[in-house]
């Protein structure tokens, strides 16, 4: 009895202590840990995603369809083959190899340069735009250009008496009936040359210019027409303007052949 009691008491003893004693299990469980770590670890590849999407995207955003890239792009266009810096290609549908019906390009004046980041503002800021020469090289649909357009088509639109403009220029107004609006027509003589021509739509004050309000046609190569538009703000410079163009595509042409008349 004595034993079976004191058997009985130590039971008892065991019980208590088991229910005193708190749980000792581990506050979190593996599992629980490996899930937390996984999501860690997606959070940061998340992270490290967006950081580098945001960066890509936020360039793209403020090249806004500019590139500044210089690798050089062959375009046959007609009879011509002509190949073209990159940054130059105003539009980025035009910027791959092949034949294309046209291709359309700004430049810095008087650098005669495409896009970078040296000089970005003035593609990128309106305000500045009147500093770009736009140009569109396509196939011939005419046998003449503007100086050569001047006495057949040119001389029978004009109406009243010449002005003398400045620079060697003079104007001439067209016919109300001729189609052309608000343009003028300004010609200088060239020498060993035809006539340099240029049609205008001249602003009533200097800094209400536009960034293309003078344009111009001449023929490059075997048969291709360059149109070129340039700010009236530049009619002082109207001939180095002309010669660099020339000089620009004529440059460039793969077949470098001689410009026809």
């Amino acid at each position: 009895m004595f034993f079976l009691r004191r058997t009985e008491t130590r039971r008892t003893a065991m019980s208590q202590a088991a229910q005193s004693t708190p749980d000792e299990q581990p506050l979190f469980s593996m599992g629980f840990l490996l899930r937390t770590m996984a999501v860690i670890a997606v959070l940061a590849v998340l992270t490290v995603a967006i950081s580098i999407a945001g960066r890509w995207f936020g360039r793209h955003i403020s090249l806004a369809g500019n590139t500044d890239s210089t690798s050089e792009i062959t375009l046959t266009i007609g009879r011509d083959t002509v190949k073209l810096p990159e940054n130059a290609i105003r539009f980025p549908s035009q910027r791959h190899e092949g034949a294309a019906e046209r291709v359309d390009l700004y430049l810095a004046w008087p650098d005669m340069r495409g896009y970078g980041k040296d000089n970005h503002l003035r593609f990128d800021d309106v305000a500045q735009s009147s500093g770009l020469i736009f140009l569109q090289i396509a196939q011939s649909t005419m046998s003449r250009d503007m100086s050569g357009r001047l006495e057949p088509i040119y001389s029978h639109l004009i109406e009243g008496p010449s002005e003398a403009f400045r620079d060697r220029l003079t104007l001439h107004r067209l016919r109300a009936d001729a189609g052309y609006g608000d343009e003028v027509l300004l010609t200088a003589p060239v020498k060993g040359e035809p006539d340099y021509v240029v049609r205008c739509i001249l602003p009533s004050t200097p800094d209400k210019a536009a960034s293309g309000d003078c344009q111009r046609d001449i023929k490059v190569g075997k048969d291709l027409s360059v149109l070129y538009r340039f700010s009236s703000n530049h009619l002082d410079d109207w001939e180095h303007i002309d010669a660099a163009i020339r000089t620009f595509v004529e440059a460039r042409l793969m077949n470098r052949s001689a410009t026809g008349p």
